[in-house]
């Protein structure tokens, strides 16, 4: 798997919180769900930088808003359910971003090729891979479930 697929994983370890009993069962999901908005944020970063650094190629910025469009849905889910579970502060969602944004620039400076890493980012975007549903099923599965409740 490579370090562009895994970012949106490693934010679900980072934010998805174990424990037992249904408060913490709760805690957990609330660390995951803020995982999309990590995931946004991946998006936003890179997509942003590397319209910078690609001479301007709006590409990079149609992507991003054609994934918020694919998105906005499940973002807006995460939060009825994370406000619902009693989270979601706005620290909470200003770290899952920091996090999520760090993340990818961290992958992006570890590239050997930059203009590589970026075609591949875009294609990824573009191709819907860093979509929600598709990188966090699970977890889109439980909010929809307790949404639906």
């Amino acid at each position: 798997m490579s370090k562009l697929k895994r970012v949106p994983l490693i934010v679900v370890a980072v934010f998805g919180l174990t424990g037992q009993g249904h408060a913490q069962d709760d805690a957990a999901l609330v660390g995951e769900l803020m995982a999309f908005h990590g995931s946004k944020a991946i998006v936003d970063v890179m997509s942003t930088h590397c319209y910078e650094t690609t001479g301007l190629d709006n590409a990079f910025k149609d992507a991003a808003a054609n994934w918020y469009l694919r998105n906005i849905s499940y973002l807006d889910l995460a939060d009825r359910v994370i406000s619902r579970l009693g989270g979601g502060s706005p620290e909470e969602v200003k770290a899952a971003e920091t996090y999520g944004g760090s993340q990818i620039m961290t992958a992006y400076n570890q590239a050997g090729d930059k203009k590589v890493f970026c075609k591949a980012f875009l294609e990824q975007v573009d191709s819907g891979t860093l979509d929600i549903d598709k990188q966090l099923p699970e977890v889109l599965k439980r909010a929809q479930d307790i949404s639906a409740s």
